[in-house]
Order: C-alpha cells, then sequence, then structure tokens
C-alpha cells in the first residue's frame, strides 16, 4: 500500500508555507537529514554526503505527503531538481524484506539508485520511471 508522496522542491521552508493553507493545517517541522557517516547513504553505488531537508504532512491514517529540498552531495533528489524542475518524484511502500526485494528487482532490471538509513529503518529508491513515470521508495522501519 502506498504510504507516502514526495515531492521535490527548490525552497522548503516556501512550499511549507504554501501547502500548509492549502490543507488547513499548521505548518509541520522542517528536519535535516542524518550526514553519511550515520545515514550510510549510498547513492549509484557509491557513498554520498547526500543529504536533504524534509516536511511531512499527514494526509490520513496511512498517507504522507513528504516536501524534499536536496542539499549535500549527488542524490536521486538533486538529480531530479536538475533535470524535472520541482515535483512528484516518488511513491512510498512499508514493507519489510528489503535486501531480498531489491535483489529480486535488480534481477529483473530494476536497480537501486540510492539507499540510506534513518532513525529505525531504512529507506530505498528503485530506479524504474521508464516503467512507472515515477520512482518507488521502499520504507523498512525494524523493530516494528
Amino acid at each position: 500500500m502506498i504510504c507516502q508522496v514526495g515531492l521535490v522542491v527548490r525552497d522548503i521552508k516556501a512550499s511549507v508555507q504554501k501547502y500548509a493553507p492549502l490543507f488547513g493545517v499548521e505548518a509541520p517541522p522542517v528536519i535535516t537529514t542524518a550526514p553519511e557517516s550515520e545515514a550510510h547513504t549510498r547513492y549509484q553505488g557509491q557513498p554520498t554526503e547526500a543529504r536533504a531537508k524534509l516536511a511531512f504532512f499527514k494526509m490520513g491514517e496511512q498517507l504522507s505527503l513528504e516536501l524534499i529540498e536536496p542539499i549535500g552531495g549527488p542524490s536521486t533528489w538533486r538529480d531530479f531538481l536538475e533535470q524535472k524542475g520541482e515535483g512528484v518524484h516518488h511513491l512510498a511502500l512499508r514493507l519489510k524484506g528489503t535486501d531480498q526485494i531489491t535483489a529480486e528487482l535488480a534481477a529483473k532490471g530494476i536497480p537501486v539508485v540510492q539507499q540510506g538509513d534513518y532513525t529505525g529503518g531504512r529507506y530505498t529508491y528503485l530506479h524504474c520511471e521508464h516503467e512507472l513515470a515515477v520512482a518507488v521508495e521502499l520504507l523498512e522501519n525494524f523493530g516494528s
């Protein structure tokens, strides 16, 4: 089930201020992802200092809208912004067994483009835009 829609934006503070009144909610906090030394971020198979500023709007019990402003080194978010401008970057699915799933998908020609850790879990972006017109993010929370 889709749990998140991710949008890449140029200016997260300005974007939050536009979306909050549209949804009739308070502006969520903006957080910054951890550095590579903590997040173990890899982009196209290589370590990267990619980071992002994030804000999450809850869109009901099961769905959130994630705003992403890329900062730091090379990343899927920066590439998207430079190549396409602002817009929908990914749909996210919450699941278990990321390693097995990504191995099966790689064998079918759908490789991992970026992966990293966050407190309590791991995110993985799959390179599948050519088939789905959008990236897919796998979210796996550990211990839950």
